[in-house]
């Protein structure tokens, strides 16, 4: 399917190529409160969530532009009853679909009949090495369930991936969580320090890791990605804030994937509804194809038309796209700014004034309590 289309003269992109991936955000709603959570602090309620009829449309109009796998994820999409029927025609269009998910209610019979309709990969989050540390950080008694979630994921031979958001709370743990996603089976393990969006951002000072925590986790990471090759794969997303250059956020703003809210919204990458000055485009006044292709939002940084200097002359503008866009709008107020992580950009000492206010707070006020994830809006 070649559905690549022209950009106007003077966009700075030559052409856009179809999306190869869609997170599918089905809900909001969630048995965790995970403190880190990127969803919005202002959460779609289940009233505004599309209906089955609608994400059926989604679907349907995602491959159409060429999207070839759907992530299913939220909140926890196994609180919708539709979720198998939305599996099984993302599957028969031809997707590959998987299932992020807390694990909570993934039960043998649930899991076998999404197997059925055409699942092919789970993806389950973890909060911690042992049931003590990881239920405080979720807010829930939930990590013996997960346990047996990933239990039930391999005794059906799926696919599994381990999920672990990296912070201060968990970051000594690094070597305990290889070794429980070895015992749970895992096929591949994330672990990914913290980005600082909704929930996170509230609980930033809670959060931050130590310099000491991160020198610490290199070495065990690296001795055990050596030890495991061929049989885990271990993915380490840096804590940005410490490093030298940014990460290439999405592989570029509107390259590759796109996210559906909840309610219909259409984003760029998860976070992108953190910048207020672009419109939000929704599935229920446009089509997908239009959004993706010619939308003020998803062309806004697309390429490197957009980019001023550093960015625009750098060596590294096609390695790391100039870093993420939703950081720097958050960080500097200018979405097109280059990102403040970067060592290059002239902002740089925000995100050294954070550390160094973050590390002083921790050293003379303590580790304060975390903010949890405020409870799912049923209305």
């Amino acid at each position: 399917m070649d559905v690549t289309e022209d950009l106007p003269a003077g966009s700075g992109v030559s052409a856009v190529e179809p999306p190869l991936g869609m997170l599918a955000e089905l809900t909001h709603r969630c048995p965790l409160h995970c403190p880190y959570c990127s969803n919005p602090v202002e959460l779609a309620a289940k009233r505004d969530e599309l209906t089955t009829s609608r994400w059926l449309d989604v679907l349907d109009a995602a491959r159409d532009i060429g999207v070839l796998q759907v992530h299913m994820s939220g909140g926890e999409p196994l609180l919708r009853p539709d979720l198998p029927e939305l599996v099984g025609r993302a599957s028969d269009l031809g997707c590959y679909v998987n299932l992020v998910t807390s694990g909570l209610g993934l039960t043998a019979a649930r899991l076998s009949e999404l197997a059925e309709r055409g699942l092919a990969h789970v993806q389950l989050s973890v909060q911690g090495a042992d049931a003590a540390r990881a239920d405080k950080i979720a807010g829930a008694k939930a990590h013996a369930r997960k346990i047996d979630a990933a239990a039930v994921v391999t005794s059906l031979d799926l696919p599994l991936s381990v999920n672990v958001v990296l912070h201060k709370a968990n970051h000594d743990q690094v070597g305990a969580l290889i070794e429980l996603a070895e015992q749970m089976g895992a096929d591949r393990l994330e672990l990914a320090n913290t980005q600082y969006y909704g929930w996170a951002l509230r609980n930033r000072t809670a959060l931050m890791p130590t310099p000491a925590q991160l020198a610490d986790a290199e070495p065990i990471v690296r001795a055990a990605s050596a030890r495991l090759r061929g049989r885990m794969e271990i993915v380490y997303v840096v804590a940005d804030y410490y490093e030298e250059f940014p990460k290439p956020c999405m592989y570029g703003w509107g390259a590759r994937q796109l996210t559906v809210a909840p309610n219909g919204d259409v984003l760029p990458c998860p976070a992108a509804s953190v910048i207020t000055t672009l419109p939000v485009e929704n599935v229920t006044r446009r089509s997908l194809k239009e959004i993706w292709y010619e939308s003020e939002s998803f062309n806004a940084y697309r390429g490197d038309g957009w980019m001023r200097d550093p960015c625009r002359t750098c060596d590294r503008r096609s390695v790391d796209f100039g870093g993420c866009r939703c950081q720097a709008f958050m960080l500097t107020g200018d979405a097109a700014a280059t990102d403040p992580v970067c060592s290059r950009s002239p902002n740089r000492s925000v995100v050294d004034g954070i550390l160094v206010s973050e590390a002083a707070l921790q050293a003379t006020a303590g580790v304060p309590e975390f903010v949890m994830r405020a409870p799912t809006v049923v209305r």
